[in-house]
């Protein structure tokens, strides 16, 4: 148990200095009490902005669950990904290619996608000139939500406040707030009561 606490502490201070630099250079925004152990893989065309007290793990002793990926933040030109204060993330790929906002205290699970892109266009003779015609819509995920691993959020969803999306599911249309949701694609099952 000593010899894990050592490695993580290692880890978690080479990890905080390589992302610092790399947060400096990428001209990404952070809050105070930010904290990650892991480097992240950062691809910064848009503006990223990242709250106070955010919490990230881009590495294998941080999260075994998710530990096979690194946490990866990545913009495209003129978009904008924002993480609001208390945001906590285990080896996640989160992709804005137009507008993905993550509200307060949200947490995501290991290995989870967040995308807001379908990346190439359906139209082959689109896809074979270039990927023009893609289609994109914004993200939004509520405060205090919780996103159980593997799962994928897609293009144009807007999950409300307190929700949960259970493990491995697969989110296409939105989900309200205060609601379980699960499964591929991911279906109601419940309503969150008191």
């Amino acid at each position: 148990m000593l010899q894990y606490r050592i490695h993580r502490l290692i880890i978690t201070l080479w990890s905080s200095i390589i992302n610092r630099i790399q947060m400096a250079t990428s001209s990404v925004k952070t809050g105070s009490g930010f904290k990650t152990c892991g480097i992240l893989y950062l691809r910064n065309f848009g503006n990223i902005v990242i709250g106070k007290n955010v919490h990230i793990n881009s590495h294998r002793i941080a999260d075994p669950i998710g530990g096979d990926t690194k946490t990866m933040l990545l913009t495209g030109k003129n978009a904008k990904l924002i993480l609001h204060d208390g945001v906590s993330i285990s080896n996640a790929t989160i992709f804005a290619s137009e507008y993905i906002e993550i509200g307060e205290q949200t947490c995501i699970g290991g290995s989870v996608k967040i995308y807001d892109t379908d990346f190439h266009s359906i139209n082959a003779e689109y896809r074979l000139i270039g990927n023009t015609n893609v289609p994109s819509k914004p993200v939004h995920i509520g405060k205090r939500v919780f996103i159980g691993g593997h799962s994928i959020i897609l293009k144009g969803v807007a999950i409300g406040d307190e929700s949960v999306v259970g493990a491995g599911s697969v989110v296409t249309k939105s989900v309200p707030a205060g609601e379980i949701w699960a499964g591929n694609p991911a279906k109601f099952v419940k309503k969150i009561t008191e």
